[in-house]
């Protein structure tokens, strides 16, 4: 065990310490505010404070640990070995800046209570973000800085000998639709032939009607290819359902048809599932538990996960909600117009409440990028597309974290605006898991 001395052990103390030994390094710590244990204490130890001790292993600490509430910090970047750094700590600190609060402040998303634009969904941007305006949102610093403070101390303590964490993914499946034409009522397939007939979309017509009449198989339909790369591969899989009622962004099949909630079971065999709550579900908690509700009903077993449909939520109003219906793990912590880390790390972490300054239940997993991420924000084409995922897979390799990937069922369909996509799934998971 590492002991870490403080002058005060603030909740936030304890889970960034947590997070970056327990969680990312593997090795156990314990907290003393007393200097006489810390002297006495003969294994390896830290010192967190303004002033070192002695000639300890000594980290000087910024304010923002022993704070409470959220405050608008001056925050200057420099960098320390190449790798972009904030909250610079002088003196006979071994490391140029205070690795816990600036990962404290990323990974709690700190600056996503700060006041902010939100975007036509309601959403915090990545372009407002520290990260990308200093250019190390395609890095998981935290887990990179975490790593060279392993080297320094072993050089500090050459006999201590710790595990290393291996490399992992996890490919996430939205199903937004899970049919393109398939099981629709009679009033939305009537709407959708007159309106592709009326704006000349004939092939579209024809592909309606070859569905509906079973000469052609949905396009959307998916599934079989996708259950077959997982067994093929043997790679960790969870599906996010949308079973909300139908709305201008909701527009999958009803969750009351026969045919989905058998897709549904079908799926709960062989990976795991989970909720992709609607659009209005961040205004609406009591829309989020009956929904939560109704897939339960469908599954025949608790919803333990949950990805927010438009990756629409707010901190920390989302997270608490999801809390209150027993969610245990978040996979919506990433942005839609950016691939990369939102909370700098590759490390599912437990979200802190900045609010009430407590560590939740609530895990977050966070992806590292999006299908329509690639197609329709950077427009870039499938084969450009394995040049980004192959820089993102070895930036998390690098550190042995957690690779996880979101895609949806449709863009296997090489139908419409996924031509040409189909075989880049595959191509993906050859290279996630190589």
């Amino acid at each position: 065990m590492i002991l870490v001395y403080t002058h005060k052990i603030t909740p936030r103390v304890r889970y960034i310490f947590k997070h970056i030994f327990t969680r990312i390094l593997l090795i156990p710590v314990g907290f003393t505010s007393k200097v006489e244990e810390f002297v006495a204490h003969n294994g390896p130890k830290i010192s967190y404070t303004k002033t070192p001790l002695g000639n300890e292993f000594f980290i000087k600490s910024n304010d923002l640990l022993f704070e409470q509430g959220v405050n608008d910090l001056e925050i200057n970047i420099q960098n320390w070995e190449e790798v972009p750094c904030f909250f610079a700590a002088g003196g006979k600190s071994v490391i140029p800046f205070d690795i816990f609060a600036a990962s404290f402040y990323l990974i709690t998303r700190y600056e996503e209570y700060l006041p902010h634009v939100k975007d036509i969904h309601g959403r915090y941007t990545a372009d407002q973000s520290l990260a990308f305006k200093n250019n190390f949102l395609e890095k998981p610093v935290v887990d990179i800085w975490t790593y060279k403070l392993l080297a320094i101390f072993k050089e500090k303590f050459p006999d201590y000998e710790c595990k290393s964490r291996k490399y992992q993914y996890i490919s996430t499946i939205d199903i937004d639709n899970a049919y393109a034409y398939k099981h629709k009522s009679l009033v939305r397939t009537l709407g959708g032939f007159f309106n592709d007939f009326f704006k000349f979309r004939l092939l579209n017509v024809w592909n309606r009607f070859a569905v509906v009449t079973r000469i052609k198989k949905d396009p959307y339909d998916t599934f079989k290819e996708i259950l077959r790369i997982k067994k093929q591969y043997d790679i960790r899989t969870v599906f996010f359902c949308t079973v909300g009622n139908y709305n201008t962004f909701d527009t999958n099949v009803s969750a009351s048809k026969t045919k989905y909630r058998l897709q549904i079971k079908e799926l709960v065999d062989y990976a795991r599932v989970g909720l992709h709550p609607s659009y209005f579900t961040m205004q609406n908690p009591l829309i989020l538990k009956k929904e939560k509700q109704r897939l339960e009903g469908i599954t025949n077993m608790p919803v333990l996960r949950s990805r927010q449909h438009y990756l629409r939520f707010n901190l920390p109003e989302t997270y608490q909600q999801l809390i209150d219906l027993e969610i245990e793990e978040d996979y919506s912590m990433g942005y839609a117009s950016n691939v990369g880390f939102r909370a700098s790390t590759c490390t599912p972490f437990y979200f802190y409440d900045l609010d009430f300054e407590i560590q939740t239940p609530l895990k977050v997993f966070p992806f590292a990028l999006m299908d329509t991420t690639l197609n329709d924000y950077l427009k870039v084409t499938p084969k450009q597309s394995l040049g980004k995922i192959r820089d993102l897979r070895n930036e998390v390799k690098a550190v042995n974290g957690v690779f996880i990937t979101l895609f949806h069922n449709e863009t296997l369909s090489d139908y419409l605006r996924w031509k040409g996509w189909k075989r880049l799934y595959e191509s993906m998971i050859k290279i996630a898991t190589s």
